[in-house]
């Protein structure tokens, strides 16, 4: 059994009533190491200690943020950041508690990448659903303001900086950073041609850093502590702690913070092991477009789950025990990549529609022998043939599912039913009346004191 290690959820850890506010933000030190930055450190010495610490991105793709950042460049006006708040990946939960329960460490975090590329305007693009997430950001950057965190001479110094918070409309597709843009910007969220990049041409065709919500909130714990104290978590290409999100069969969902490296297996023990004791049949380590594990041995870093064939990704753990139907998994998944396809591309839009119907006819016992290798021909369609990661995603699932469990689907086909009959209706616990520990949409949580006027 291990510990959680915190580092973006220690204030919201250790001050759970109230680490949304500004006065226990203050109070716990919040905006002092965007001032260290902003007074002490020069931009070039900043993106270098964060090349330094080997920081990589937290949204999925995992890469390094320093590097990123100084891809921007330096005698190009105007510059933008812009924070991906979308968290679309399905399973994926943990930027919307960062934002709820810490909003100022996320504004510092921007701030701090704001300066180090130069740019004096950023945006949050947040995802359409999180009322509360996004009332407390409102709040939050207001009080920022007020106090002289945000706007013009920050701490006496000659950077300035405005941030917008722009709500989006919950599409799946504006996770990917070029669709997001593209939103940002009032068109249909689809995905551009790369290249040009961001960080040359991204926002209004201008220099643009596209960074996660928990990689910027990781931001000023590594101005304060430095690079060997950031490098002695995790391991050698995967420093520092990751916030993973934990569902599925398990006693205890919710958002675990440990060290990269830290298995699956002790993972799993952080959330009280399988529920109601049951066996351990197969894991999503990376959201839901992450190829299946059968076994929790694997370290949760980037490169030793890119060995076992899979990825880290967003970092959505789903946990699956004995009663998974794992032909419906593959539907229910397929379902959801078929729905968020923009439609831009062909193998994409064409591939996901097409699984769904075999998928649905194997469900439901109608499904013929040859629809396995269907299946997989049709992954094999998408993959490296889409425009943009969603078919490449949908078609990694897809074959994982098909692969790992053919003779489910086949015994499927062969009795005419599906073979769980109603236990996999709940697939990984929903409904199950679990306390997660996320708080709801609504106003829970805010006092009258709390809500925007």
């Amino acid at each position: 059994m291990i510990d959680e290690t915190y580092m973006v959820l220690k204030r919201a850890r250790e001050f759970p009533k109230d680490s949304w506010t500004l006065k226990r933000a203050l109070d716990d030190g919040a905006y002092d190491n965007l001032k260290k930055a902003v007074t002490e450190i020069s931009q070039a010495d900043l993106i270098e200690l964060v090349k330094n610490a080997g920081l990589r991105g937290k949204g999925g793709a995992g890469f390094p943020t320093g590097m990123k950042w100084s891809f921007v460049p330096k005698d190009v006006f105007p510059k933008y950041v812009v924070i991906n708040h979308d968290e679309g990946e399905p399973g994926t939960f943990k930027d919307r508690e960062i934002a709820e329960r810490d909003p100022h460490q996320m504004i510092e975090g921007i701030a701090i990448a704001a300066y180090a590329v130069g740019a004096n305007k950023a945006f949050i693009y947040c995802r359409g659903e999180f009322a509360l997430g996004s009332r407390r950001m409102d709040r939050a950057i207001k009080e920022a303001y007020e106090k002289g965190f945000l706007g013009k001479g920050i701490f006496g110094s000659k950077f300035d900086l405005d941030i917008v918070l722009h709500r989006g409309a919950g599409a799946y597709i504006c996770g990917e950073e070029s669709a997001l843009l593209d939103s940002l910007e009032g068109f249909r969220g689809q995905p551009r041609l790369k290249p040009p990049f961001p960080a040359i041409k991204g926002l209004y065709g201008q220099p643009t850093v596209v960074n996660n919500t928990e990689t910027v909130s990781t931001l000023p714990h590594i101005v304060a502590n430095g690079v060997d104290w950031f490098k002695g978590f995790g391991t050698e290409k995967s420093p520092g702690t990751k916030v993973f999100s934990v569902s599925g069969h398990v006693e205890r969902p919710g958002n675990y913070e440990v060290a990269y490296g830290t298995t699956l297996d002790q993972l799993l023990d952080l959330a009280g092991g399988m529920k109601d004791g049951k066996t351990l049949k197969a894991i999503i380590p990376g959201g839901a477009s992450a190829p299946l594990l059968t076994h929790a041995d694997y370290a949760l870093d980037f490169d030793s789950l890119k060995e076992a064939g899979t990825m880290l990704g967003s970092g959505a753990v789903v946990y699956m025990d004995e009663t998974t139907c794992m032909v419906r998994n593959a539907l229910v998944t397929t379902e959801f990549f078929a729905h968020e396809s923009c439609g831009k591309c062909t193998p994409c839009r064409e591939g996901t529609s097409w699984a769904v119907k075999v998928l649905r006819r194997v469900e439901s016992g109608e499904g013929r022998q040859e629809d396995m290798d269907l299946l997989l021909d049709i992954a094999n369609g998408m993959d490296g043939r889409s425009f943009c990661p969603l078919g490449d995603a949908a078609s990694w699932a897809l074959r994982s599912n098909v692969k790992l469990f053919r003779e489910e689907f086949e015994a499927h086909v062969r009795e005419g039913r599906c073979t769980f009959d109603g236990e996999h209706k709940e697939l990984v616990g929903a409904r199950s009346g679990i306390d997660t520990g996320i708080s709801q949409q609504g106003d829970e949580g805010l006092g009258g004191e709390d809500r925007l006027s």
